[in-house]
């Protein structure tokens, strides 16, 4: 097994750009699904799970044009559904379970999907149960085949419904909304997340021409429309990344510079340092 070494007693310094939030990209990504105009994406981090969603992605039919390091232009215009039904599919989905939330753009956009039964086993009490409950509240019927395994999910017929989320599932809120924003009606949902990646997809989503309130707060509103058109997004530098390091120069008795930080969007990272007594400057 490889393992890191690490000698203390050193001082910090220097100048670091954080790349772009892992867990905010792999929802923007999959919310390119719901429109077949262009749709620009800045900040993409360099990671393992990011490229295999990208490679998914490719793989249902997006073309995608790298524009820069972090920047990609996505047209999800001719999307090939009997990809998820493939070996290669199985293989690639099961590795990554990001993943799952192609799902709701593809059942808002084309009434119907499939997915492998999640890690092989029955749906239970697991914690992809958010993400099935709300499409079920929505109007969407699941079909088991055993012989393929697979979920057959019928959606042609999505209607706006109260929801009440058994959690605040980040993902599962984010899977729901995008399924939301091309059903018919009002959506509300209660206990959904609110952390800065869900407000970002929101943003996004509301500039391409969805009417989502409530951004921000555990109570989203959502009223449906009939297509989203494309957009340009930059996403959020990674927090964690960000409070990672403040953590290391304050330990290290530090001097070092984060850049890119987008302060406002940064919570209450900022407040909680300054209490320990970390002293930070704005430029």
């Amino acid at each position: 097994m490889s393992s890191f070494q690490v000698r203390g007693g050193a001082s910090l310094k220097g100048e670091i750009v954080p790349q772009g939030a892992k867990n905010e990209a792999l929802q923007i990504l999959c919310a390119l699904l719901l429109t077949e105009e262009p749709v620009e994406v800045h900040n993409i981090p360099n990671i393992r799970d990011v490229n295999k969603l990208i490679e998914i992605l490719v793989d249902l039919g997006v073309k995608v044009d790298k524009l820069s390091a972090s920047s990609y232009k996505f047209e999800a215009r001719n999307i090939h559904l009997n990809y998820l039904e493939t070996p290669a599919y199985i293989q690639k989905a099961s590795a990554l379970r990001g993943s799952i939330m192609i799902l709701g753009p593809l059942l808002a956009r084309f009434g119907r999907s499939k997915i492998p039964r999640p890690g092989g086993d029955k749906i239970g009490r697991r914690r992809l149960d958010t993400h099935f409950l709300g499409f079920q509240a929505l109007g969407a019927q699941f079909d088991y085949d055993a012989k393929t395994g697979f979920f057959e999910i019928d959606a042609t017929n999505l209607q706006g419904n109260y929801i009440l989320l058994d959690e605040a599932s980040v993902t599962g809120t984010a899977n729901i909304l995008m399924a939301a924003v091309l059903a018919k009606g009002t959506t509300t949902i209660y206990h959904a997340a609110c952390e800065p990646y869900i407000q970002q997809l929101c943003k996004m989503l509301n500039r391409m021409g969805a009417k989502i309130t409530g951004v921000g707060s555990n109570l989203l509103t959502v009223e449906g429309v009939e297509a989203l058109k494309g957009t340009t997004h930059t996403i959020l530098p990674d927090m964690i990344e960000i409070g990672s390091f403040i953590g290391m120069a304050a330990m290290t008795a530090s001097e070092i510079t984060i850049k890119d930080c987008q302060i406002p969007q940064l919570g209450c990272i900022p407040r909680v340092y300054q209490k320990m007594g970390i002293q930070m400057t704005y430029k």
